[in-house]
This record gives C-alpha cells, structure tokens and sequence, in this order.
C-alpha cells in the first residue's frame, strides 16, 4: 500500500520540575537551599532518509512524544534532558502546519533533519532564587509544559524524469521497458493506483523516472485521481508526455495534448513550464501512412515534432531514452520549496489578560504563565517575594487602573489572595 499524505500529532517533552529543598547535615544545620534545576524535555526531529518511499508507517500510530526532562534534586542535582524524538520519513516529505496548511519545512535531500517541536525548558530549583537578600527561597519552578500540536505530512516524490498522460496510454509499459520497475499493468483506467519509481540507465549514466497515475480533465479541481497525485510530478526536471496515437479510448491526440497541459497549468504555472518530451505511444496499432499523417498535423499545430513509441515492439525506446539523457544533462534540480520562519515553539511570554467578575479579577496571559509557572509558595516570604515580582512587572499597577482597590480578590492561575495596598 501506498500512504503520500498523513496528518499525526507531535509533542516534545516537558521540562523538569525544579526541586524544593535545604541542606541538612550534623555539621551544617542552617545550610542553605540546595534544589536542582529540572531536566530539558526532549525535542521532535523529523530526518528524511532515502531508505523508505511511503508514509505507509503513519497509517496506524498517529501520535509522536518526545521524553519529559528528569525533576531536579536534593544536593543541587540537575535532573536528565528527555530524549529528543527522531522521526524518519522519506525524503521528499513536506511538512506543514495542520491549522494553516503553511509549509514548515522541505526535506528534499537525504539525511535532512528539522527540528519541529523544542522541548519544555527545565524549572529552577530554590537554589536558584538565593540571593543576598533572600537567603532561604521557600519555593521552585516547575518545567514549562509543552502543546501538542499537529503537522501534515506530504510526500512529493523525488525523480528527474515523471510520465503523464490518460490513463492507459502507456506509461506503465514504459517505465517497465526503460528501468528496473515491475508496476502493475492492465488494460483499464486507473491501473495504476500510486506512483512507480524506476531507475534507467543510459550510456553509463542513471536517473529515477516516475510513472505517475493517470491524469484527466479536471483533475486540477479533484476530477478522478489525478488531483491526489499532480503534487508528485512538482519536482521532476522533465516531462514525458505520452499521447495514445491510436486514439482507441475515442479520444484525439491534439485535444488530450491540450487537455493534460491544462491540468498541469492550472495546478502550478512553474510545473506547466517544465521541460516536455511529447511521444505517441501505441504506434503499432496504426498502419505508417495513418500515422505519419497524425504527426504531421500534430507538428504544425503544436511545433513539436513526437517520438513514435511502440513499449510492445521496443520501437523508439532508445531514441527516447537517449533524448531524457540529452535534456536532464541542460536541466538544474528543481530547488526546495520555500518555507515560512514558522516557529511551533514560540511562546507567548508578554501579553497580559485581565477580566474583572464583581470584586474579583483574574490576570491570564502569556507573561503571566511564564512567571508564575508552578512557583511553589510555602510562607510568608516568599509571597511577599511574589508579590514583590507582581509590583515589578507593572501587574499590580494594571488592576488599579481596572478598578482594583483595598479588599478585592486578585486571582492568578491557583493563587488566589486578597489584595491589600
């Protein structure tokens, strides 16, 4: 089976938890605080790699979490980093944000890593807030939770060289003649159900050809399967465009010519500038005069003179390998897509909420998570310490300007105190 586009959940790891604790030994019964920072949670790295060629792996687990970091500990021992997550898809894989369809990231070549998700930055332990004044800090910080979030995984297929035309003019009877490729081949619409990679060789040289499925009219708009698989053809440095010269589905050679350079023009104005190499396939089941008369007019019409192509009879095979060689040695690879600074792991750590429910009001915001994320308040000086921060951030000069006077509650996040000028 063949998966090209998933959509999973990632998350990378949570922080540690600082640790809350003081020296004590026979020696030393007024040692200080000695909690340990906590641990970096892992990070979600995504790494391309040319030995897979499907998302087929994503098909049942949809979910990906990096490992927590260690909480601190006593004796102002750190606690372990998470381990980042590695996640391998193949190469050629774009990434995109689920919410907003945007591209994130383009792992084109092999061994490309991107890192999706930074893991949750470790929480302080009471160690860390000693200072000359405050000496024995009754509290911790706890490790930044991270959000899970959720990516599209798309797979672009990686060749130089993509076939397309109807379905059943040929392009899986060719790729199996020029490479290495046994694709499924019948005699009805739609036999080819995913993309075929081959690789074909040519006076010492190789390059991947890829059969694409069956294109129709309307295929850029969602007709038939077309549509599902015109994103394969974006990278390829040149078309082979296969035309059925006998015309046996009742239609003509011109009208499809026009018709599958439509689609791909709709699709993308750059794909509908790629290079072509136009062939008229089936050419054995037409007698040499029908024939030439159909190139012939097809010339004039079009400017472009087609390669008679019989897969069956291995007629112009060669000719038409040796033109691909000829056109791939003038063409640079197509450049990655461009992607959006677009950072998963940007926080908000300024914007300050207040709403305001008879005397009681409620701060939220990013500024606010960041600060009190977990701090752990055991006596009175360490709430006058928070209060203190509260004063500093410009917090409580925002609520007097809200209306807050003697009496009211303030509640922030779990803490919840009555304020008192």
């Amino acid at each position: 089976m063949f998966l090209d586009r998933v959509k999973i959940k990632i998350k990378a790891g949570n922080g540690g938890n600082g640790h809350l604790s003081f020296l004590r030994t026979k020696l030393n019964m007024k040692g200080g605080p000695d909690g340990g920072d906590g641990g970096k949670g892992g990070d979600i790295v995504f790494h391309a790699t040319e030995n897979m060629n499907t998302l087929l792996s994503f098909r049942y687990k949809k979910k990906f979490c990096a490992e927590n970091g260690l909480d601190g500990e006593k004796q102002l021992k750190t606690g372990s980093s998470g381990k980042d997550l590695v996640i391998d898809v193949p190469c050629g894989t774009v990434i995109l944000d689920a919410e907003t369809e945007k591209v994130i990231a383009d792992l084109s070549e092999n061994d490309m890593k991107f890192v999706a998700l930074k893991g949750g930055a470790g929480g302080h332990g009471n160690a860390y807030f000693k200072t000359s004044i405050k000496q024995a800090p009754a509290f911790s910080q706890t490790g930044v939770i991270t959000k899970e979030r959720e990516v599209i995984l798309e797979l672009k297929t990686i060749a130089d060289v993509g076939l397309v035309g109807y379905p059943n003019v040929g392009k899986s009877t060719l790729l199996s003649v020029i490479s290495n490729a046994n694709p499924k081949i019948a005699n009805y619409p739609f036999t080819t159900l995913y993309p075929n990679l081959g690789v074909c060789q040519v006076k010492g040289q190789t390059f991947v050809v890829a059969d694409i499925p069956g294109l129709i009219e309307g295929a850029s708009e969602g007709a038939g399967l077309g549509h599902y698989f015109l994103r394969h053809v974006e990278r390829v440095r040149l078309i082979v465009h296969l035309i059925d010269a006998s015309e046996s589905e009742g239609r003509n050679v011109l009208d499809d010519f026009k018709a599958i350079n439509l689609e791909l023009k709709k699709y993308s104005e750059e794909l509908a500038k790629t290079p072509q190499i136009v062939a008229f396939s089936k050419v054995d089941e037409l007698s040499e005069n029908d024939l030439n008369k159909k190139i012939e007019k097809f010339e004039k019409q079009t400017g472009i003179k087609p390669i008679k192509l019989s897969s069956i009879l291995n007629e112009g095979v060669e000719e038409l390998k040796n033109k691909m060689l000829e056109k791939l040695s003038t063409l640079p690879k197509k450049p990655p897509k461009q992607v959006e600074v677009f950072d998963f792991g940007e926080e908000d750590n300024s914007s300050v909420e207040i709403t305001k429910t008879g005397n009681v009001f409620e701060v939220s915001g990013g500024k606010i998570d960041n600060f009190v994320r977990g701090v752990v308040l055991d006596d009175p000086r360490s709430f006058a310490y928070f209060q203190t921060r509260l004063k500093e951030m410009g917090i409580i000069d925002l609520l007097k300007q809200k209306g807050l006077k003697n009496g009211d509650t303030v509640r922030i996040k779990d803490i919840e105190f009555e304020f008192v000028e």
